[in-house]
């Protein structure tokens, strides 16, 4: 296994910012009050010393706020005590800022959420993964942001999971969860930037024993980045229609198709677990696979491992989008009524979310920052594996959490397996998917 020890100085000197809730207009003095020195042993057995200088504003003039904030991150990942970390260390710097971090699931989330908050309950803030966006919107219970907080310091990509009719309603703190490529260091020098140098590299290492690309061929998620490259979607603008039987998913079974029969690059029928087994084992000289893998392959292969972008599509210049799965900060509705507890909110999100914080996140938790200024830095700039990671996430795009998506899935997958495995035609493939979704998605409206 790859073993990188690194040293992580994540200094939050903010003598002169102001990140109190109420924003006074004269700077009273700040004295440091504790310096934390922390040393965590985190995913990819990774041991880093995180160094963090916390400073303190006084603040006695200001009224206490209490913010309450609701999370289904967990505690066997670390994301639950890395909110409270957060939430400890803005309170010490802003003292009359109290935040009370509650643990809700995410069937809760799901199932309860509209309820409990109709019911009264108090919440300020949610920090959740699996957003149903649409549906908050919907049922009125989400502040939209563009006028509270600057976005353009975040990347699109990770803002486009909370966008909808036409504004943005939370703010990203994480983004990943995407499929990219990998390849073996040994087998090629580096990653084919286009489908027209894949096939070609491809074709060039493919022998006896020995393939160039391998991938799930079981499961529409390996589908899906194609089919945006091809510049297809799985629904239309809505979000709920489904547009599968077109030309775009036509053009993206044949080419997939062709990659195993016609330029043979890929071989026939490999799952999950095959294909995980021929990349590791050396007999693949790439493969595509998700961004959670990457512990499993640095271990097999070490420093022999690459990762870059899925290969952009010759015949459209597009690069294909993988989805992506974020946590977002949700405001709620009731915090229009309470301008302090607004205003202290909003300068919450903006200590999480500093650049210094997003590091700190991912050399914690392994996860990627959404800020721009934290993707630029050397933590992850100096790092090929987390900057190729990095570079995929930009081009990705949100994973709809609606129960329309769900039939989507059970749609593509019959479909794109028998295409793969059984010969059957990419255009009847495309009418079968489209006729399995509509009729899923009418039985969505009889329950």
């Amino acid at each position: 296994m790859r073993r990188r020890v690194l040293a992580l100085a994540v200094v939050l000197g903010l003598l002169g910012l102001v990140l109190s809730a109420c924003g006074q207009t004269r700077r009273p003095p700040v004295e440091v009050t504790r310096v934390v020195i922390e040393t965590r042993v985190i995913p990819q057995v990774v041991t880093r010393e995180v160094t963090r200088e916390i400073t303190k504003e006084a603040d006695e003039a200001l009224e206490p706020v209490q913010i309450d904030l609701w999370t289904n991150q967990r505690e066997a990942d670390g994301g639950l005590q890395f909110i409270r970390s957060l939430a400890d260390d803005y309170s010490i710097l802003n003292s009359r800022v109290s935040i009370r971090v509650a643990h809700k699931d995410t069937d809760w989330f799901r199932e309860d959420l509209t309820t409990v908050d109709r019911a009264g309950d108090e919440h300020d803030l949610l920090w959740m993964d699996d957003v149903p966006v649409p549906s908050l919107v919907d049922a009125n219970l989400i502040l939209p942001v563009d006028d509270i907080i600057k976005l353009d310091k975040y990347v699109d990509s990770a803002l486009a999971g909370v966008e909808t009719n036409g504004q943005t309603w939370g703010v990203p703190m994480s983004c990943g969860d995407h499929l990219l490529l990998m390849y073996n260091k040994d087998l090629i020098e580096e990653a084919p930037q286009n489908t027209d140098k894949l096939i070609e590299v491809g074709q060039n290492v493919t022998g006896e024993q020995q393939y160039g690309l391998v991938y799930n061929q079981a499961d529409p998620l390996w589908l899906v980045p194609w089919l945006g490259g091809f510049t297809g979607s799985v629904f239309g603008e809505d979000g709920k229609s489904p547009t599968l039987n077109t030309p775009h998913m036509v053009t993206t079974l044949h080419f997939l198709r062709d990659l195993v029969y016609e330029t043979a690059i890929v071989p026939p029928g490999t799952d999950y677990d095959g294909a995980f087994a021929l990349f590791s084992n050396g007999e693949s000289a790439m493969i595509i696979d998700g961004e959670w893998t990457l512990n499993r392959y640095e271990e097999a292969l070490g420093e022999r491992l690459g990762v870059a972008r899925i290969p952009r599509v010759s015949a459209t210049g597009e690069w294909p989008r993988p989805y992506l799965r974020g946590t977002y900060l949700l405001l709620p509705r009731s915090l229009e009524e309470d301008q302090a507890k607004l205003e202290a909110v909003v300068s919450f999100i903006r200590f999480a979310t500093s650049a210094n914080n997003q590091v700190l996140m991912l050399a914690k938790l392994g996860r990627l920052p959404t800020v721009k200024a934290a993707l630029e830095d050397p933590f992850i700039t100096s790092d090929p594996i987390l900057r190729g990671s990095a570079e995929q996430m930009k081009l990705g795009k949100p994973l709809p959490t609606s129960r329309e998506m769900e039939c989507a899935w059970q749609a593509m997958e019959p479909e794109m397996q028998a295409v793969l495995f059984n010969g059957k035609s990419p255009e009847l493939a495309a009418e079968g998917m489209q006729e399995a979704a509509q009729r899923c998605i009418e039985g969505l409206e009889d329950r």
